[in-house]
């Protein structure tokens, strides 16, 4: 066989190979439930997930708010606020004051800040998605998420699931 054909069948095979590695590698949905920062998270939140249920897009944006509390007897700085889509956007509300509105790495705002959050304080999560964003192809169900960055790379996932209709 020729060198050409050769790299003809190896390269898709490689490309398939990668494909399956990554696609298999993927956080079930239960994991990603659970992912909320694992056991040595220092931030709880009230909820793991909050299910608008079926919405419509004529309606316009809807928001869900998450608690999240500092369950360690140590003051821990809250740095950083982001989505998983650029559908969706997160306000921090925190000792009276509002961070954000955060979306998207890459596709919107989402600079770090420092605010501190004080053994057993609470602080607000909010969570606002536009169901037009993506058009008339954003109909079905939809998944996103918000994360909360701490001290040392800790995290805190927040996710809202809607079935979104025109």
């Amino acid at each position: 066989m020729s060198q050409q054909i050769k790299l003809l069948i190896l390269v898709p095979l490689v490309v398939i190979g990668i494909g399956a590695l990554l696609f298999y590698n993927q956080p079930t949905e239960q994991e990603m439930l659970e992912g909320t920062g694992g056991e040595n998270n220092q931030l709880q939140t009230d909820k793991l997930l909050h299910d608008f249920g079926t919405i419509s897009m004529k309606n316009g944006n809807v928001k869900a708010m998450f608690k999240v509390k500092n369950t360690t007897q140590e003051t821990q700085m809250l740095s950083k606020l982001y989505t998983t889509c650029m559908c969706t956007q997160a306000k921090l509300l925190i000792n009276g004051r509002s961070e954000g509105p955060f979306g998207m790495p890459g596709h919107g705002s989402a600079p770090s800040f420092q605010q501190k959050l004080e053994p057993n304080q609470e602080a607000e999560v909010e969570v606002i998605y536009d169901p037009n964003a993506h058009g008339p192809a954003g109909v079905g169900v939809i998944e996103r998420s918000a994360i909360l960055e701490s001290q040392g790379g800790k995290f805190t996932t927040m996710n809202i699931k809607a079935n979104v209709t025109p």
